[in-house]
């Protein structure tokens, strides 16, 4: 049963003395199991902070049952700092502080003790000593040292920390909270070159802490790694570049010529070519109220042939990225150019203006072919054949036969 204990009674029961065995069980360690993990903010490990002990349970009757109030006292006695190894406190009060307020509680350190080269030692700062002897007290590199002054100087123009010249060795203030920490501290060198402030820019842009970008621009095998076994992360890769070649002609270049270079890729960028101006096709109809015949006349397109067009192109609208577009643009083109070439063979002025197109168009790209021949290479070489002659012949009687029926299709004059 429980027993109350009166307030009153200064004499606290005597609480008998535990057998060795008790002792032993009460020191041993606690499974891994039973650890529970816990990161404190902005630091750049984690932690494992074991849960206290429970209470032991009574042995035997000698012991007896723990009252509440006895419960609350071992509770009490077990954070006096006077009942633990003064080295156990103090690496417990370290904990607490750095877990509190992560990286400026090493950036405090450096600086109030460090006084970068070219600052006069006067007053204060004579106290100070450089970053290359600090670091070498502390038995790290000097840029180590200068990462956490800088991290300091950015945040004290920011207002969020004391300047250096206000600052003396020893001296404590109230720290900013762990989680800005990482707004200002970067641990890497390349952050400080022109491509890593670059980097650090767009990280930011994006919402992300630019240490995680920094991290992947120096390890492009991983990134490639990434990329290669990730579909998500080479379709984010895919936008990246899509992005910035939008801004680098250089980079067009070497995509563009990479692309040529590569037999499958070029037969893909064919394909989607295709399918691109197909669908152009059928949205220039819907947007501009005009159709393109295939004579290559521009007219104004039936209502039929425009309705037509937008149906196609509201279901071409409607599909997902990773759905095809290919057949659905080859529907749309062959059903919209089929009522092109029907509205005109049902037009006749249309249809008289479409086959004088086909014919000058013929025209021009026979003229022009002709016009190409190089009599010159004729003579000086001995390039002749027979077969040369009867085709120019033929062509010969063809030009004669075409110039006779336009002229008897030519109108009389009055």
């Amino acid at each position: 049963m429980t027993i109350a204990l009166d307030p009153s009674d200064a004499t606290p029961s005597p609480v008998p003395a535990l057998s060795p065995s008790e002792t032993e069980a009460e020191t041993v360690p606690r499974p891994a199991s039973e650890h529970v993990p816990e990161a404190a903010s902005g630091a750049e490990e984690n932690f494992w902070v074991p849960e206290p002990s429970p209470a032991p349970e009574a042995a035997g009757e000698a012991v007896g049952e723990a009252t509440d109030a006895e419960a609350s006292d071992a509770d009490e006695a077990a954070a006096d700092p006077a009942d633990h190894d003064p080295v156990v406190v103090r690496d417990a009060r370290d904990f607490g502080v750095y877990a509190r307020t992560g990286g400026w509680t090493f950036a405090l350190k450096v600086a109030r003790s460090v006084r970068p080269g070219g600052q006069a030692a006067e007053g204060t700062a004579a106290r100070k000593v450089s970053a290359r002897a600090f670091a070498a007290l502390a038995g790290c590199s000097a840029e180590r040292v200068m990462r956490y002054y800088k991290a300091w100087d950015m945040a004290a123009d920011d207002g969020l920390v004391p300047q250096f010249e206000v600052l003396e060795p020893g001296a404590d203030i109230e720290l900013p909270d762990a989680d800005v920490w990482l707004s200002y501290y970067t641990s890497r060198n390349s952050a400080s070159s022109v491509r890593g402030q670059a980097i650090s820019a767009a990280a930011e842009a994006e919402g992300i802490r630019p240490t995680k970008a920094l991290e992947v621009a120096e390890n492009p095998t991983a990134l490639r790694a990434a990329i290669l076994a990730d579909p998500g992360t080479a379709e984010a890769a895919r936008g990246a570049l899509l992005d910035r070649m939008k801004e680098d002609p250089a980079l067009q270049t070497e995509m563009a010529r990479a692309i040529a270079r590569t037999d499958d890729l070029k037969k893909a960028v064919a394909t989607e070519a295709k399918v691109a101006d197909r669908v152009g096709y059928v949205r220039q109809i819907v947007e501009s109220g005009q159709v393109r015949t295939p004579a290559g006349q521009t007219v104004e397109a039936p209502a039929e042939v425009r309705a037509e067009a937008e149906r196609h192109l509201s279901l071409i609208d409607e599909l997902d990225d990773s759905e095809e577009a290919g057949e659905w643009a080859g529907e749309a083109y062959e059903s919209v150019k089929g009522l092109v070439a029907k509205a005109v063979e049902e037009d006749p002025a249309l249809r008289v203006q479409e086959r004088r197109t086909r014919f000058y168009s013929s025209l021009q790209k026979a003229t022009k072919v002709f016009e190409e021949l190089t009599l010159d290479e004729v003579m000086e070489e001995e390039i002749y054949e027979e077969d040369m002659l009867q085709r120019l012949e033929a062509l010969q009687e063809a030009i004669g036969s075409c110039i006779a029926a336009l002229r008897r299709s030519a109108p009389t004059a009055p």
